[in-house]
């Protein structure tokens, strides 16, 4: 394993045992969000976790909040808050709720959760930033279940409409909405919207960051491929049963030696 390989090894051995300690916490989808959590707070975003607020800042706005275990894993890792302190997830009292509340976590940009608001939020941000003319620039994590709602939708109408150069759509397109809908091809939908369109594959640091840094004169939707429980095969095989599922004593056992191989 390369380094950025064994941090994100050690990140999933981190959120597993959380999930397990307070059984809470949708695993898998924060699994499959990881690598791309990674390559953007590690490689691409303008950000200062002594200084989360500063004004010339990049946005990242996770508007699948239910991958709020994982966000709060690289949050942490990236010196936000403390690492001791993702031990206090979903427990009474603790700032890290099952949902990001960016009242209470430094780095959440917006508090998500309810699907497809994060979305319309990010555009928002991405439209007042670059009035300024600002070299600002917002990504926003969408889960591919989202692509439900009908905010998600008039979102690319607005952002594609108003040529929001500065914002970056990520698909986490994980197909945990495989069994009752199925998207064909989203770039040829994304794109009759204004957008420009790429496929990656979300676990792949090099096509993220690579498609991360390029230049583009429209709004880029990011499609990434991805896999619900990423680098565990009991998770893989079966994302529906652990949804939001914690694991006890053995499956803890199990998943983290599945992690090793």
């Amino acid at each position: 394993m390369n380094h950025s390989e064994q941090k994100i090894c050690e990140l999933k051995k981190y959120i597993l045992q959380i999930s397990h300690d307070t059984h809470e916490g949708h695993v898998p989808s924060a699994f499959s969000v990881l690598d791309i959590l990674y390559v953007l707070y590690h490689e691409v975003l303008n950000i200062d976790p002594h200084n989360p607020k500063k004004s010339d800042r990049d946005y990242l706005i996770v508007s699948k909040g239910h991958s709020a275990v994982g966000i709060y894993a690289i949050l942490a890792d990236c010196g936000f808050f403390d690492m001791e302190e993702l031990k206090t997830f979903g427990k009474f009292k603790s700032r890290l709720g099952g949902h990001p509340d960016l009242n209470k976590v430094p780095g959440i940009e917006a508090s998500t959760g309810s699907l497809g608001h994060g979305f319309p939020i990010a555009a928002g941000i991405a439209m007042g930033v670059g009035y300024k003319n600002s070299a600002q620039k917002v990504f926003c994590i969408v889960g591919d279940g989202e692509l439900n709602e009908g905010s998600v939708w008039e979102t690319f109408a607005l952002a594609g409409e108003h040529q929001l150069k500065n914002f970056v759509a990520i698909i986490d397109y994980n197909h945990s909405l495989d069994r009752s809908i199925r998207w064909g091809n989203l770039e040829n939908k994304i794109s009759e919207f204004g957008w420009d369109t790429a496929v990656v594959d979300g676990h792949n640091h090099a096509e993220l960051l690579k498609i991360f840094t390029k230049q583009h004169d429209k709004p880029l939707a990011v499609i990434a491929n991805t896999i619900k429980g990423k680098g565990c095969a009991t998770m893989e095989k079966d994302p529906a049963a652990w949804h939001h599922r914690a694991p006890n004593d053995a499956e803890l056992q199990q998943l983290m030696e599945e992690l090793k191989q």
